[in-house]
């Protein structure tokens, strides 16, 4: 779903960085062979989640939702030489393409993969982050809110995908469905939380993005 005027999205690509060729193969390969291509992030928001990094410049970065690795790789663009990024993902059948790109990536070494269920791999982690992707099953959006804010660091910057879903957020005097539902609830908690600072913006299907106070 688009929300910004076709025309002017179309300027405002035009007017952006283009995209690197790894990870125009890295797109052009999850196009033609992973199931919902439709998880990959744009141009326009790999080049955000890069920007954020690169302005951070963290040491610790948490992602859940590695899918095919897109968004991995640009939230590395900004790491610190001693710098990590854990990423999550519950598909294993992802594993070969993600590895495959990673290990054509400058960020290689940066990169620690963890396949299985976020809400039991993050508790075990024992870190602090600087930066949190949240990009995941859609209904658990406020358990990870729960989970990860004791692990951020003051200033750290949380990044959440999807909070517009469709635009189906706004419709709440008419029957929703579950995932909608629980957007709508991580949408009301994030504005909620006294410890952070968030917007949302209207690119794509809504970003959210939230400091550490």
């Amino acid at each position: 779903m688009q929300l910004i005027d076709e025309d002017i999205w179309e300027y405002i690509c035009k007017h952006s960085s283009k995209e690197e060729k790894l990870l125009s193969e890295l797109r052009r390969e999850t196009e033609i062979k992973c199931l919902n291509p439709i998880m990959l992030s744009s141009v326009f928001q790999g080049n955000l989640l890069s920007i954020i990094s690169k302005i951070k410049n963290p040491r610790k970065i948490l992602e859940i939702g590695t899918y095919s690795g897109y968004s991995t790789l640009c939230l590395a663009d900004g790491l610190r030489d001693d710098g990590q990024i854990h990423t999550i993902d519950k598909n294993e059948e992802l594993l070969h393409i993600q590895n495959k790109y990673f290990d054509k990536s400058i960020h290689q070494k940066k990169i620690i993969q963890h396949t299985g269920n976020a809400l039991n791999i993050i508790p075990n982690l024992n870190l602090k982050f600087d930066i949190v992707f949240i990009d995941a099953d859609k209904e658990n959006y406020s358990k990870y809110l729960k989970m990860i804010l004791p692990n951020m660091n003051k200033g750290a910057v949380l990044i959440t995908d999807n909070i517009l879903w469709h635009g189906k957020v706004v419709y709440q005097d008419k029957e929703i469905d579950y995932k909608t539902r629980k957007i709508v609830e991580f949408n009301r908690n994030l504005a909620n939380e006294s410890s952070l600072k968030s917007i949302i913006i209207p690119i794509r299907d809504g970003i959210s993005i939230a400091v550490k106070l």
